[in-house]
């Protein structure tokens, strides 16, 4: 029986795998969502200071202290907060766009510029000091330009969705006039950047008059907005179904099948899901901003930090029974090369080395470890027992433990599940690690004998 499982594994999801981990759309929005993990990174750094909890009222003696001697450090933390957490949106259509056009022999930061300014085009924007943000605004006088903007309302997390839409469409019709030729073509002495800007001008005038006829069409509609119709058609239900431990579920199981086919299973529901985990962070990170309730138990920190600990599988509890029962050679080799990049949550040494890759006796612990986690972790967080992440992003090699503390906002609480579900992961692995350590041992035993005959 365990044979026909690996037959069917190899027959169908192989096939899918591989094709899905080549896809150039997909490629194209990991890779240009990817771009905004470092500006993210800085902007955690700052909400954890800003918002570090102290013992007192209204936010304890740190809040305090922000709101009244230390306002200029609070606006500082607050220019940071917003410079990176805040432009997400932008930042992904670039970055979308740029890859994409690369991907397909164009010239990708042409690209990437066009998608930018599609991207604020398509954004609505605020008029005068006395109201949020407008869009019933029939025109704009001239001398109203000092008076409007963005709201970063549209161009945080909350612009994901529109960033992605305009960064394929950009990217692709792009490079699709650059491979007919239809640009405007420079003498061969023309320095390459200058050469550039005038083949971007003809599918530049296309894309950006293009979504301008669909900002104002929108604006005419209840929808308003390409960010206002994403939300209400994609947005939603995704989030719903990203959000709810059903989803979670269904994502790590799909997460474990493609790695233990050989497939990078993190890149595949990652290009996905991402964006349904980052926009739900992100309001997360606005409640905690403002002293509420945060509304989301699954975020991008919940995947990483809670039901993958050590990687894809959940493998540190496996690298960590290695290290503590495993006898056979192999596995005693294998012990530093595995537990130090398990730590910080780099497994590919785990899964090719040991394997866990296409090993049958590891497949049930691979894809049961992770749903485990995200079932106990889920439940603590929706009862109160554990803070809920606080939409601080931590570098994925963060170790479990620190990473735990820091993405609750500074509770210890989020350490000690960590450490909880370290515990289980590694007695759920252990008996399954036994059989293959038992199995490697019979192996060089016979390989023993045969060389002293």
């Amino acid at each position: 029986m365990m044979d026909n499982v690996m037959k069917g594994l190899e027959k169908y999801l192989i096939p899918i795998g591989s094709k899905l981990a080549q896809n150039k759309v997909l490629s194209a929005m990991r890779d240009g969502i990817a771009a905004v993990m470092p500006i993210v990174m800085v902007g955690s750094l700052a909400l954890i200071i800003k918002n570090f909890p102290t013992p007192g009222a209204n936010g304890g003696v740190w809040a305090t202290w922000l709101a009244g001697d230390g306002a200029w450090l609070s606006d500082w933390l607050l220019k940071l907060y917003y410079g990176t957490f805040m432009i997400i949106g932008i930042v992904a259509a670039f970055g979308i766009a740029y890859h994409l056009a690369k991907e397909l022999g164009a010239d990708g930061l042409s690209a990437g510029v066009i998608s930018f300014a599609s991207f604020v085009i398509t954004t609505p924007y605020m008029f005068g000091t006395s109201t949020p943000w407008s869009l019933t605004a029939k025109s704009v006088k001239v001398t109203d330009l000092a008076e409007q903007g963005m709201s970063f309302n549209f161009t945080g997390a909350n612009g994901l969705f529109p960033a992605i839409l305009i960064g394929l469409f950009t990217g692709y019709v792009f490079a699709w006039f650059v491979k007919r030729h239809i640009t405007i073509k420079m003498p061969d002495t023309v320095p390459p950047a200058v050469a550039n800007s005038f083949v971007a001008l003809i599918p530049g005038l296309v894309i950006l008059t293009f979504w301008d006829i669909v900002q104002t069409l929108l604006a005419r509609t209840d929808f308003k907005s390409l960010s206002q119709i994403l939300t209400i058609w994609l947005q939603k239900p995704l989030s719903a179904f990203g959000g709810s431990l059903f989803g979670v579920i269904v994502v790590a199981t799909l997460t474990s099948l493609f790695w233990f086919v050989g497939v990078h299973g993190g890149n595949i529901t990652g290009a996905i899901m991402s964006p349904v985990y980052l926009s739900m962070m992100g309001a997360n990170a606005k409640a905690y901003a403002a002293h509420q309730t945060m509304p989301n138990i699954v975020t991008q920190p919940f995947m990483d930090l809670f039901v993958y600990l050590g990687g894809g599988g959940a493998t540190l509890g496996l690298v960590i029974a290695i290290t503590l029962f495993s006898h056979s050679k192999q596995l005693k080799t294998l012990k530093p090369l595995t537990m130090v990049p398990g730590i910080f949550n780099i497994n590919e040494p785990t899964m090719f080395g040991i394997p866990v890759v296409l090993n049958v006796y590891l497949i049930l612990p691979f894809i049961v470890v992770p749903i485990m986690n995200a079932l106990i972790a889920f439940t603590a967080m929706q009862s109160g027992i554990v803070a809920m992440t606080n939409g601080a992003v931590m570098p994925w090699t963060t170790p479990p433990i620190i990473s735990g503390f820091l993405a609750t906002g500074g509770h210890i609480s989020g350490s000690i599940l960590q450490v909880v579900l370290i515990v289980l992961d590694t007695l759920v692995w252990l008996p399954f690690m036994k059989i293959t350590d038992k199995r490697q041992i019979e192996v060089e035993k016979n390989e023993k004998i045969g060389a002293e005959a």
